[in-house]
């Protein structure tokens, strides 16, 4: 930002609307896009070619997600600040963003203006929050599933047998299968792919 141009970083994987964000914030003066990618595995590459300011990332991309993206860049890049945007206004998605050091969280559909001011925001240190989506997150509560249960839930999801998932986690077949069964448990699930509804449904996975 040294001619007060805020240089920012776009990922987000549907080309239409990459393109359209990238027009959108190309018309706010103090504000450029200097890099896009598709793919949630070239974030961190592509903010260190460019020396940017501050990194959107929408949360569903190949690769790797905004999330998992987000984490890297505040350990690689601790200094740069973090947009989240996403499609879904899931409530547990919030918290996650947040423990990956996100700055600010919003919905794609918000307009934008809104999403220019969130990055002159975070710029001054600001934390911006989809105030719908933060109340959600409140009534919602935390996410009851540990890392290892959100682990097999993903790996369940597609229909996987628990032999298949033991040998691919490494764990015994008992092992997998208490664990599904206290994931469905807590999510009030009457199975495993009701279970994986669910916690898709709010974020938790």
């Amino acid at each position: 930002m040294s001619d007060g141009t805020i240089k920012v970083l776009l990922a987000e994987d549907q080309s239409m609307v990459r393109e359209a964000l990238a027009a959108l914030l190309g018309l706010e003066d103090d504000i450029e896009v200097v890099a896009q990618v598709a793919r949630g595995d070239e974030v961190l590459a592509a903010a260190r070619a460019h020396d940017i300011d501050v990194a959107l990332l929408d949360i569903e991309m190949p690769g790797a997600t905004g999330l998992e993206a987000a984490a890297q860049l505040n350990r690689e890049l601790p200094g740069l600040k973090l947009v989240v945007l996403t499609t879904f206004g899931r409530p547990g998605y919030l918290r996650s963003a947040m423990e990956a050091g996100a700055d600010a969280f919003l919905v794609k559909d918000a307009p934008a203006a809104q999403l220019a001011e969130a990055v002159r925001k975070v710029l001054a240190g600001e934390r911006v929050i989809d105030p719908t989506l933060a109340a959600a997150a409140l009534a919602e509560g935390a996410n009851p599933l540990t890392d290892r249960e959100r682990e097999i839930l993903r790996a369940a999801a597609d229909g996987s047998t628990n032999a298949e998932l033991a040998k691919h986690l490494h764990l015994s077949q008992g092992t997998v299968r208490n664990y599904l069964s206290t994931a469905i448990q807590k999510l009030a699930a009457r199975n495993r792919a009701e279970a994986v509804r669910i916690a898709r449904e709010k974020g938790w996975l």
